[in-house]
């Protein structure tokens, strides 16, 4: 039985760094980063038993056995490249993992996306939320979309736009509401994890909010408009997916002038160094137009 080959991620970073002679021009070349290289390449020297690069301070050369490995694996990896192209197509798909809130996915995101598909049909957005976080490593997030306090976060962000709300009710119930203080005595939805929604409208409005009759409580803004399309009361949600639910025909209309929100859409910028691939710039330039569109 023929020895197992090496793991051909070692070999792929094997090759870059070999043809660039530097481990940082191969992980741009990637997507990944310097450590990453460097790392697949000795695990690659510990399962092959010996040394293919001669590491010295600024410089990188390739060792004897190194030089002589080199042509081998570029050959396959050319060979296995042709292959699949001649097989599949030269212009398989380029996908970027997208992470998003939930609801920004469902309300924005998603109804927007076959645009984007027009005007870029080489790439696919994978769009992940925090429902399946855990499935996804952090090294394989290319974009992470977040909503929330911009100045809390851990990270260096990209500002995308800062949030209004507007209370939301089915069309038929809109007759029935006059001014915010007739809100108090009608069915209000609250959003888990947006606590303070009602309390910062109707303190906007000087009304007492300990007044407010509540009455479903559910987790995400997602369910709240399906809640709102089906009569069952009203919820207060940021006013771009209040424009947006409408512009695709619910049936829910705004009740006020929106209420300014603390919370924010950004983009967080993700912990690892290697240059973005282009399509990775390009979905980002698609969200920066979005997020200015439906302000």
């Amino acid at each position: 039985m023929a020895d197992p080959l090496p793991n051909l991620i070692w070999l792929r970073s094997f090759e870059a760094a070999a043809r660039h002679l530097n481990f940082t021009e191969a992980a741009s070349e990637l997507g990944l980063t310097q450590a990453a290289v460097s790392l697949h390449v000795r695990s690659l020297e510990g399962h092959l038993h010996t040394s293919l690069f001669n590491r010295a301070p600024r410089n990188l050369s390739l060792t004897e056995m190194g030089r002589a490995y080199y042509p081998v694996v570029q050959r396959a990896i050319d060979d296995l490249s042709l292959s699949t192209a001649g097989l599949f197509g030269p212009k398989l798909k380029k996908v970027v993992n997208l992470r998003a809130p939930v609801s920004t996915a469902i309300l924005l995101l998603a109804p927007n996306l076959l645009e984007f598909n027009k005007r870029h049909p080489e790439i696919e957005i994978r769009m992940i939320s925090s429902i399946w976080a855990d499935r996804l490593s952090e090294t394989d997030v290319d974009i992470d979309l977040q909503l929330g306090y911009a100045e809390r976060f851990p990270r260096s962000i990209e500002m995308l736009c800062t949030e209004e709300i507007t209370p939301v009710c089915h069309q038929d119930l809109a007759q029935q509401i006059r001014s915010p203080q007739d809100l108090l005595g009608m069915t209000l939805i609250h959003i888990l994890g947006f606590e303070d929604h009602w309390t910062r409208f109707f303190s906007a409005y000087g009304l007492e909010h300990t007044k407010a009759r509540y009455g479903f409580a559910l987790d995400t803004t997602a369910a709240a408009v399906e809640m709102v399309s089906s009569g069952l009361g009203v919820a207060p949600i940021l006013t771009r997916f209040a424009d947006q639910a409408i512009k695709i025909g619910r049936p829910i209309v705004k009740l006020s002038k929106p209420v300014g929100l603390e919370q924010s859409h950004f983009l967080a910028k993700m912990p690892r160094a290697a240059r973005e691939r282009p399509e990775v710039q390009e979905v980002k330039a698609w969200l920066r137009e979005l997020f200015a569109a439906t302000v």
